[in-house]
């Protein structure tokens, strides 16, 4: 088998994969990363959603073979030390129902405000449509987007 190497959370890892073998297997079987849920396996979900190279990706698509060299940012990576202010919005908006979405929620508002860092609601609601919460939380959902951004804003920063 192939040798992959590649930038996981700010650390290089190196696997043993077959070049095909979706990143997200890699991720929660191999390497033991398990923030990024499998929630469909074909794209349409969002659950696993993670960074590739800092923009929102769905590693249940990505191929091992197509990260080499490359960065992958998932949950568990997203704050470093503490919370990114993304994750504190959450909390304080008791965002979270059954949380199985909650991880490809977050990295993907996280891109949504680093593109936009004052969404509007309509915004909001484009940016993340593709990231399906089966709670129906969508509304805890904005406000925390709202929040963050607001948080950004004043100065917690981009972590």
């Amino acid at each position: 088998m192939p040798a992959h190497q590649f930038i996981l959370n700010g650390q290089t890892v190196t696997v043993e994969a077959p070049e095909d073998l979706p990143l997200l297997w890699v991720l929660r079987d191999v390497l033991g990363v398990t923030g990024p849920k499998y929630g469909c396996g074909v794209g349409v979900c969002g659950a696993c959603t993670s960074h590739l190279d800092g923009e929102a990706f769905r590693p249940c698509l990505q191929p091992v073979g197509g990260v080499a060299g490359r960065e992958v940012l998932t949950i568990e990576g997203l704050g470093g030390e503490g919370l990114h202010p993304v994750q504190e919005a959450w909390i304080a908006e008791d965002v979270a129902q059954c949380g199985f979405c909650q991880p490809g929620q977050i990295m993907a508002a996280v891109v949504l405000l680093r593109k936009n860092p004052h969404p509007s609601d309509a915004d909001i609601d484009a940016a993340m449509s593709d990231n399906v919460c089966r709670c129906g939380t969508y509304v805890r959902i904005r406000a925390a987007i709202q929040r963050a951004a607001l948080l950004l804003r004043n100065g917690a920063g981009a972590r």
